[in-house]
């Protein structure tokens, strides 16, 4: 059980991300009509800070504060993959959010099928890329429940059955009224929160554990006599998968929903490169959790089978005053409100604007694009709940590991595509298909492994890039086919260079038209 004070602490964070989402509506322009952008992109109004806020809590997730140092105590360094891929993610950011940002403002799109929609004028191409962004979306909003219930579970502040589950549908329900009546606004001000907890009690708690445990030396002796000594450094034959893991995953990020719609939500382009050379301070707290991952095996803490991710929140439960454990956990706990916040926001606005707008209803108003904006994310909620009480662990696990895979085959036709319309969408499509279809078989036939092997060695890589290189291979050789043959492309109406050059534009502002 846990001890009462951890519980009061837990309850006062979790308490004080209720009040700050109440007080989202104070971020809302008054006089203004509701419409999907005020909703969804809290109208494309926030500044450098609360941009920062919002999204660095929506990459960094809870199930990636747990998952990471979960995958230091069971594997070592190759872990830590996730420092380098968080690292090449921001120039990424900083060239892509930008120039992303600048047009759809100018166009008023909402989603990046919007975006797709309109460089290659191809309806089913930006249906594909709306449904692979849902698709690939749903598994990773139920991860965020699982990291909650690992969490809680690790520390004792979970209850056992029945009284546990409502528990999580607690918290779940009043994140979903939250983001019903706010939109993107409720996780906007919950991320603030989310960033003082968790940089304040991560701080706390590594020099706690470090100091009880002999220091940063003791530490990695310790992890590595439980592990074995070469474990702490990458052998030779990991280092392919240790690399294209990395890239990978750093170009599969960008292209997810939830991240590019607070991408958008920001001021301008020059706020989001503003954020991008900001955003490796919530690298180097990602690192710190990893190192915890070790302090763990230096402890002698042991994590059930299978379940790696409770280990550091065991060792806090351990080593931490139960106040100092309580904001842990609590912490924690918002970190998953945030991005599953953000996740069913953005699933729900991509079936609204890009399935529901363009298939269903045509001439729906702004007022009814919101009404049903918010009723699937609500539905997109009550499904991960549903999925995570109704399917093993194991299970989501799988799936948010395909959806990696996924969501990397729509790079070409949105990131390729921010610099080029050179390629032709139907080729475009038949790559997507060729890289969906080759990396889930690559990822099922190892056995539910992003990292396949190749040749006799072998060779092991990240599947998702392997797919993406089939992919463009795919994407080049059907264009050229098609401009011999003559086939026509639908028109650009994006005013991009149409060759991979890149223009300089003004900056345009929130308050331009």
């Amino acid at each position: 059980m846990a001890d009462g004070t951890m519980t009061a602490t837990f309850l006062a964070v979790i308490g004080g991300a209720s009040l700050l989402a109440v007080t989202a509506r104070r971020l809302r322009p008054s006089g203004r009509l509701p419409s999907l952008e005020g909703w969804a992109l809290a109208d494309r109004s926030l500044g450098p800070v609360w941009t920062w806020f919002l999204l660095g809590g929506t990459i960094f997730t809870a199930y990636t504060f747990t998952a990471v140092p979960g995958l230091a105590y069971g594997n070592g360094a190759a872990a830590f993959f996730a420092v380098p891929y968080t690292v090449i993610l921001c120039p990424l950011a900083f060239v892509l959010l930008g120039r992303l940002w600048t047009v759809a403002r100018a166009h008023g799109y909402i989603t990046v099928a919007d975006f797709v929609r309109g460089r290659y004028g191809s309806p089913p191409l930006a249906l594909v890329v709306a449904l692979t962004g849902i698709l690939a979306t749903m598994p990773y909003l139920a991860l965020q429940l699982l990291g909650i219930r690992a969490v809680l579970t690790a520390g004792g502040v979970y209850p056992r059955g029945a009284a546990g589950d409502l528990v999580m549908v607690a918290l779940f329900a009043g994140l979903a009224v939250a983001t019903y009546r706010h939109g993107l606004r409720a996780p906007t001000v919950i991320s603030a929160l989310k960033a003082v907890a968790v940089f304040v009690s991560l701080t706390a708690v590594t020099w706690l554990v470090l100091e009880r445990l002999g220091g940063p030396g003791a530490v990695f002796d310790g992890a590595a006599r439980r592990l074995g000594g070469p474990a702490l450094v990458l052998a030779p034959a990991q280092q392919p998968a240790y690399a294209t893991l990395a890239l990978g995953s750093a170009l599969a990020l960008l292209m997810y929903p939830h991240v590019l719609t607070a991408g958008f939500a920001a001021d301008g382009p020059r706020t989001l490169r503003k954020v991008s050379v900001a955003l490796p301070a919530w690298t180097g707290l990602l690192a710190l959790f990893g190192v915890l991952g070790f302090a763990a095996l230096a402890a002698g803490v042991r994590a059930p089978e299978g379940g790696a991710e409770a280990a550091v929140p065991m060792l806090v439960d351990r080593l931490m005053p139960a106040p100092l454990a309580g904001l842990v956990f609590g912490a924690i706990t918002v970190g998953a409100l945030v991005p599953a916040a953000v996740m069913s926001i953005a699933a729900a606005t991509s079936f609204v604007r890009n399935v529901y707008v363009e298939y269903v209803h045509p001439t729906a108003t702004p007022k009814r694009q919101v009404r049903i904006a918010k009723a699937v994310s609500l539905i997109a909620k009550a499904g991960a709940v549903a999925f995570v009480f109704g399917l093993r662990d194991q299970d989501a696990i799988n799936l948010q590991l395909l959806g990696g895979v996924w969501i990397l085959q729509i790079f070409p036709a949105v990131a390729i595509g921010l610099f080029t319309g050179r390629l032709h969408p139907r080729a475009l499509l038949a790559g997507w298909a060729a890289g969906m279809a080759a990396g889930t078989y690559l990822v099922v036939r190892e056995g539910f492994s992003s990292i396949v092997g190749f040749g006799s060695g072998p060779l092991e890589i990240y599947a998702g890039l392997a797919a993406l290189l089939l992919n463009l291979i795919v994407a080049v050789a059907g264009t050229a086919v098609l401009e011999r043959l003559g086939v026509p492309r639908g028109a650009d109406l994006t005013d991009l260079p149409s060759r991979l050059t890149v223009r300089r534009r003004p900056e345009t502002g929130a308050n331009q038209q």
